[in-house]
């Protein structure tokens, strides 16, 4: 005679459930990992009842352990600063940096209500003459105060993308042709060696002449300075993604390319379906490098261009040499760090979209 357990059922129920839980934990921690927040796995493990004491060795080493290198690095900052004396005074601490970074949030702000404000003015005048029935004197006139801090991120923000863009649309179908075509390889070898050491400080005054010889508007959006500081971007950006995205086409399995040739595919064909595919997280590596390397140059392009973003705004209070001047342009580097980490972070997420890997 055999016995039933009556817990059975809802046993295997839990375990189902336990099974189901531990599942959606894993496929998380793949995006935890990408935006940086992998300490976060660890704490839902414990939360979940997976050896909760084995799960605090990765919450000392993914969580404790950094911010612990924080706190470490803000005390030392804090007691040191002030013994390193300049000609605007001591050296800004944490507390001086983000107090300025308070009295710059509070100033974009009061600026972004003027802007309001003026807009709404411009836009209740245009209505009184249409009302009037004098429709030919509506005018729309563009604010021209000065650009907030929040403004002056969104500026150097479009000017990298718009640089780091046109790079990746000459690098990619160049790194191809150096892949696939030994031809295209050797003429192109001399050119990236001779120019991928250039600075950025000798390629903005061949920009800027150049610019200034073809294009003189200095409105709207693709202004002149705009321009300038986005070639820069794009001729000191370049080379990363066109040097991994040959080395990728050229490390394609050669028992691929063979099964190509037996099945007669156009070079299209080829290359959609099977070079880019293949190629894929080199390509992405270098592109990951090349937004690294031109949110770098940006900075020094904006400082000589005149763009007004970060770079302007750092040569700006270097300028002006107040008594706060240190601690704005501590505040825009602390603001340049973090965009350049969050920038990687999309990137990053973009190539585990678009490729696969071992665990994936």
């Amino acid at each position: 005679m055999t016995t039933v357990d009556p817990n059975f059922a809802p046993s295997a129920t839990r375990e189902a459930r336990r099974a189901r839980l531990f599942t959606r934990i894993a496929t998380a921690d793949r995006w935890f990992r990408v935006l940086g927040l992998a300490w976060i796995t660890p704490l839902l493990r414990a939360a979940a009842g997976d050896n909760p004491r084995g799960q605090l060795s990765e919450i000392w080493r993914l969580l404790l352990v950094p911010l612990l290198a924080i706190a470490l690095f803000l005390l030392a900052w804090g007691v040191l600063a002030p013994k390193v004396q300049t000609s605007l005074g001591a050296v800004p601490g944490p507390a001086q940096v983000w107090a300025e970074a308070k009295v710059l949030h509070q100033d974009a702000q009061a600026k972004a209500a003027q802007q309001a404000k003026f807009e709404t003015m411009v836009e209740a005048r245009n209505q009184k003459l249409i009302e009037a029935g004098r429709p030919e004197e509506v005018k729309q006139i563009a604010y021209t105060g000065a650009p907030s801090y929040y403004d002056q991120i969104g500026t150097s923000i479009r000017t990298v993308f718009f640089g780091f863009v046109v790079a990746t649309l000459v690098a990619v179908p160049l790194g191809i042709l150096a892949g696939l075509s030994p031809t295209a390889n050797a003429a192109l070898n001399p050119l990236i060696q001779i120019f991928k050491p250039v600075s950025p400080l000798a390629w903005l005054p061949i920009v800027t002449m150049v610019v200034s010889a073809v294009y003189a508007t200095q409105d709207g959006w693709l202004s002149k300075s705009f321009l300038i500081s986005a070639i820069t971007v794009t001729l000191c950006s370049l080379w990363p993604t066109l040097i991994n995205t040959a080395l990728g086409v050229a490390s394609i399995d050669r028992d691929l390319v063979a099964v190509s040739k037996v099945l007669k595919m156009s070079t299209w064909a080829k290359i959609t379906r099977l070079v880019l595919p293949s190629a894929l997280p080199l390509i992405f590596t270098g592109l990951r490098l090349s937004l690294g390397v031109g949110w770098m140059v940006l900075i020094a392009a904006e400082m000589l261009a005149q763009n007004p973003g970060l770079g302007k705004f750092v040569w700006d209070e270097f300028q002006n040499g107040s008594s706060s001047s240190l601690a704005r342009i501590m505040v825009a580097v602390l603001t340049i760090g973090l965009i350049g980490f969050l920038l990687d972070r999309v990137m990053f997420a973009l190539q585990q979209l678009f490729t696969f890997s071992n665990n994936r």
